[in-house]
């Protein structure tokens, strides 16, 4: 008769060494990481390394920059910095920077906002007319920015709007952008509706539902969409170029172009260093709300 004495331990089992087949996939299985890690990481300094220039040249003289094509500076110097931000205009970097948050943060704001609301009207009610109009949404996706150019710029022009912020302000805030409010639809469909109709049962009213109940499962989509938002906005050159035209007002994007003279020699140093300044808060954005950026753009259900 076996009694449990005469059964092997579960720490005897564990200290059976491994048979030769699965050393050798182990062995395999290392050899593989290996090389597939030391792949992708050569790949990426490879992708990486214009932007770890750009930082190292930022430092150098602009003599040095066009001699040595190495990222580390012989001579470290921040009068690029300081030279770039006194820029070549009556106003410093600063205001240009300024100019850029005046231009992002309504935007950014309207932007969340109006694209929650139409997305929730499109994924929650039904009213004559819905799959016409959201087909026409949808096909504004279809549409390149160059052949909606001129209209926009005629439209404005006779609304008086030229040479502010309104005409970069106002689309977004009236849910232009069909990118967000088709991501928000697809995220707002992966979210049951039993919290809504409880909240209703409760005499919460349409807008209280959404502001209370739905908003918050939709915060990773709504981060993600200002954080697109946002970065698109900051590296904008076309559209201010085209309507605004005082150099008080230009973004970042249009001050870096001041810097730029065809006609004579620039100091790029001056230009590369501006060029790190004008993506740090991109970069710093990024980085801090990657975590919901992530869960935004999968468009994931709801955690229990």
């Amino acid at each position: 008769m076996v009694t449990l004495s005469d059964l092997p331990s579960q720490s005897s089992r564990e200290r059976t060494p491994p048979t030769a087949l699965e050393q050798k996939l182990r062995r395999k299985a290392r050899i593989n990481a290996v090389i597939r890690y030391s792949l992708l990481t050569v790949i990426g300094l490879v992708m990486i390394y214009p932007l770890i220039w750009l930082v190292g040249a930022s430092f150098k003289t602009n003599s040095e920059m066009f001699s040595s094509p190495g990222f580390w500076p012989s001579e470290p110097t921040l009068q690029g910095y300081i030279d770039g931000w006194q820029t070549s205009t009556p106003y410093t970097f600063g205001r240009f920077f300024l100019n850029s948050m005046w231009i992002i943060i309504p935007k950014t704001i309207g932007t969340a906002i109006s694209c929650t609301l139409v997305a929730y009207g499109f994924a929650r009610f039904e009213f004559p007319g819905k799959k016409i109009l959201f087909a026409t949404v949808i096909a504004t996706l279809l549409l390149p920015n160059v052949v909606t150019r001129i209209p926009q710029y005629l439209l404005f022009r006779d609304i008086g709007w030229l040479d502010s912020f309104l005409p970069l302000w106002v689309p977004s805030a009236l849910a232009g952008d069909a990118f967000f409010v088709f991501m928000v639809i697809q995220f707002l469909r992966a979210i049951p509706r039993d919290m809504e109709e409880a909240a209703r049962v409760d005499g919460a009213n349409t807008l209280q539902t959404l502001i209370f109940i739905v908003v918050p499962l939709l915060m990773p989509a709504i981060i993600s969409v200002c954080l697109f938002q946002f970065m698109w906005t900051m590296n904008d050159f076309l559209g201010p170029l085209i309507y605004i035209s005082s150099v008080e007002k230009y973004p970042v994007s249009l001050a870096l172009k001041l810097s730029i003279d065809t006609t004579e020699a620039f100091a790029w140093n001056q230009i590369l260093a501006m060029s790190v300044l004008t993506l740090a808060p991109s970069l710093t954005v990024f980085f801090l709300a990657q975590k919901y950026f992530i869960e935004g753009i999968s468009t994931g259900g709801v955690k229990g």
